[in-house]
């Protein structure tokens, strides 16, 4: 059962991992996108693109940490006091990355306009960079069991949480470029199409060249992490890189439908890949998913609920993005970006 409750955390993990994702990533195209006049169609196709859906996605994360709080208690406790630095920031991105995006679009003055555009930009970057410090601390065994027992700063500022920062950013944009050049090309902006289509290019070589010099990093800085994805999980780290190289030849193609199912395929066996290489493993090679796990009444309950979410939840989840990807969401039923 504590496998199974696992397999349902991870699952969470992975839906984050790829819708919250491309949200972030959105975020990061809009810091990049250049002044008022040059970035305003960017942004005008990432405010239409993520807006309908940008709250839903965060449900992933809710849902990840509740599982991860009442199936595994001990590691929650000692995930959160250890690494309270970086996950403090991430939360504190999360909600201002909310307020920016919400105001901006209410705001009647240019200059609060202008500033909430930036602090949604800037928190787009800065949280999934922490997020992914703490996933390298995790991966790392950089967090002890016990309430703060783990170092308050070398648990997040070291080799392997830096490269998962930079690489969480780097995946980020990827994801979120891959998906707005099939928004362009779904709403007939064949100029954005283009430029989308540059930058899904540009993020998935820089993607590729930050796993390759990760490799080194890994190990020399964690080699039980090294060992296992190069051992038990190589098989999923090898269909990421293919699911990648299909995504890349795809958006070179100019073929928005497969380039976005392989850039999905990419994320989530990486996910899947560190979930492998981890087991049987929550923390470290300190802390076993036995070890960490609520009694199997606890566990029960999880999974109980988790099947009524299934059948309630998800198909509204699933509703929201195909009325979304079929034009339904827009206001009035008017296209979302004016071409």
């Amino acid at each position: 059962m504590t496998d199974v409750v696992a397999v349902v955390l991870w699952t969470g993990v992975t839906f984050y991992a790829v819708f919250g994702g491309a949200d972030f990533g959105a975020g990061f195209w809009d810091l990049v996108a250049g002044g008022d006049r040059r970035g305003e169609r960017p942004r005008a196709l990432i405010d239409a693109a993520i807006a309908p859906v940008w709250e839903a996605n965060h449900v992933w994360l809710i849902f990840s940490l509740v599982v991860l709080w009442t199936g595994f208690p001990d590691a929650f406790s000692s995930l959160m006091s250890t690494l309270f630095v970086p996950l403090s920031i991430a939360a504190f991105g999360i909600v201002l990355r909310g307020a920016g995006f919400a105001f901006g679009h209410v705001s009647t003055r240019l200059g609060a306009r202008r500033a909430s555009g930036a602090i949604f930009a800037f928190s787009s970057v800065l949280t999934p960079f922490f997020l992914g410090t703490v996933a390298g601390g995790i991966a790392s065994g950089r967090v002890p069991v016990g309430n703060a027992r783990g170092d308050l700063v070398t648990s997040w500022v070291n080799p392997t949480s830096m490269l998962g920062g930079v690489l969480a950013v780097t995946t980020c944009a990827y994801l979120a470029a891959v998906f707005l050049f099939a928004e362009a090309r779904r709403q007939g902006a064949t100029d954005l199409e283009g430029y989308f289509r540059r930058r899904a290019i540009g993020a998935a070589t820089v993607a590729g060249v930050i796993a390759l010099v990760g490799i080194a990093i890994l190990h020399h800085d964690s080699r039980h992490l090294f060992d296992k994805l190069t051992g038990t999980a190589l098989p999923l780290v090898v269909l990421s890189a293919l699911c990648g190289i299909g995504a890349l030849v795809a958006v070179l193609r100019s073929a928005p439908a497969p380039a976005r199912l392989l850039a999905v395929g990419a994320v989530a066996t990486v996910v899947g890949g560190w979930g492998v290489a981890q087991y049987p493993y929550l923390l470290g090679t300190h802390l076993t998913l036995a070890g960490a796990s609520a009694p199997d009444a606890t566990l029960t309950a999880i999974l109980v609920v988790f099947g009524v979410a299934v059948v309630t939840c998800l198909p509204a989840l699933v509703l929201l993005y195909v009325l979304d990807q079929r034009g339904r969401l827009g206001a009035h039923g008017e296209p979302t970006l004016k071409l």
